[in-house]
């Protein structure tokens, strides 16, 4: 047997296309994410952390009412509180919230997001 060496070109292209097909597989058989959208803020209540969202983006939303998107805001350290008319980024989540006896606790959908500067 004897050895065999690629010019260094070659061998840098070839690294570069396994690459990018290993990063087109994974998009194209990779899970699907969330689709973040943006909305307007209808209303928010600090004490219960329930936001009310109004737009094109909440009407398509999961676990919107009408062109009414309400639920329980999760924010992240530092996230600026929404006030009416601001424009906010968001994902939505309906969750299975029935409680012990199998009543619902609190709202059924679950805002992720934030203030767009």
């Amino acid at each position: 047997m004897g050895n065999v060496n690629l010019p260094t070109p070659v061998f840098l292209a070839s690294g570069a296309l396994c690459l990018l097909a290993g990063y087109l597989i994974g998009v194209v058989a990779g899970p699907d994410t969330p689709a973040r959208t943006t909305a307007e803020v209808e209303s928010f209540d600090p004490g219960t952390s329930e936001l009310c969202l109004r737009g094109d983006g909440a009407t398509d939303a999961e676990g919107a009412e009408g062109d009414l998107l309400c639920g329980t805001w999760r924010r992240t350290a530092g996230s600026e509180t929404p006030e009416p008319g601001d424009v906010f980024r968001f994902v939505s989540v309906d969750v299975d919230n029935a409680g012990g006896g199998g009543d619902p606790v609190g709202p059924g959908v679950v805002i992720y997001g934030s203030v767009v500067d």
